[in-house]
């Protein structure tokens, strides 16, 4: 693998480069290939550890592995503000390890397009596995579903309340449940809710059979069974076409994201347009027109 040039691509698409279209252009058509993988889960989960071990475990089996670490955005600079990379920096010398960590740039669910579009470079390029780590700030951490293949929700005995839990959109999303942390006391516990869960909630009910996979992170215990889930789970999406599926999903996502973001910027562009906003922003609150008085100004372009 050609680190150093996947890493400056990669820079070319997140700032918008002139060469991005000629870039993604060429190398849709390589893609479709590569297993993707989102790690999510609330905070202080132990989802690096975990991720740096599943390296471990997918290197022995000489795959090659991608990493996407979705930081929260730097509201000044507007680049990634964490340093999840140093989590994983033994795996810096392994030409079949890629790692970038990436601003959520505000995006709902911490993914933003530039991430979608850096998973299809890496998956043009050939690595076997990319995972996806995000931010794991709870229940609006929902966005992940929807660039992964397989949704690996990662939770410690101390998550929170077993019934507030349940109700979070995060759980929703899962292929594999992963109990982490699982030496500490109410792991158990932990396990035996999400399985009756599972048994009594008819939302979640699919010809897949969700596991419930406990590991402990520090001590490497349990990877094996997570990499085995997963690869299951790969399988049956294969079996079923879900991932021909997915992919098509993946693809109509990027055309709505492109458009949306291009109209707004062309809409925006318009003075007229801007000079209507201004105007209202000038004035007293109660002056005001409402906001939705305002969009109705502006899209029919009236003069005051």
């Amino acid at each position: 693998m050609d680190v150093k040039n996947i890493a400056k691509i990669i820079s070319l698409i997140e700032n918008n480069s002139n060469q991005k279209k000629a870039i993604l252009s060429k190398l849709y058509s390589k893609t479709g290939r590569a297993h993707r993988i989102g790690v999510t889960g609330p905070p202080g989960a132990g989802k690096s550890t975990l991720i740096n071990n599943l390296i471990l475990n997918l290197r022995a089996k000489e795959k090659s592995v991608a990493i996407i670490c979705i930081d929260p955005t730097s509201p000044f600079s507007g680049g990634a503000i964490l340093g999840d990379r140093i989590r994983m920096l033994e795996h810096y010398n392994d030409k079949g390890v890629f790692i970038r960590s990436m601003a959520s740039r505000n995006a709902s669910g911490g993914l933003s397009l530039a991430s979608s579009e850096t998973s299809d470079v890496l998956d043009s390029y050939g690595f076997d596995f990319i995972i996806f780590e995000t931010l794991g700030v709870g229940q609006v951490e929902v966005d992940v579903m929807n660039e992964a293949d397989t949704v690996a929700v990662v939770l410690v005995p101390e998550s929170g309340d077993d019934i507030q839990m349940m109700k979070s959109g995060l759980i929703e999303i899962a292929d594999i449940y992963v109990v982490n942390k699982s030496d500490r006391s109410g792991a158990d516990r932990l396990s035996t809710t999400l399985n009756n869960m599972l048994d009594t909630n008819p939302s979640l009910t699919s010809n897949w059979q969700i596991p419930v996979l406990k590991t402990n992170a520090l001590s490497n215990k349990g990877t094996d069974e997570l990499v085995t889930g997963i690869q299951d789970h790969f399988t049956f999406m294969k079996k079923e076409g879900i991932i021909k599926e997915k992919i098509n999903d993946r693809y109509q996502r990027q055309i709505k994201s492109i458009i949306q973001y291009r109209y707004d910027n062309h809409f925006w562009s318009d003075k007229s347009r801007n000079s209507l906003l201004s105007g209202e922003l000038s004035k007293d609150i109660k002056e005001r027109l409402s906001p939705i008085d305002l969009v109705e100004k502006i899209l029919k372009n009236e003069e005051y």
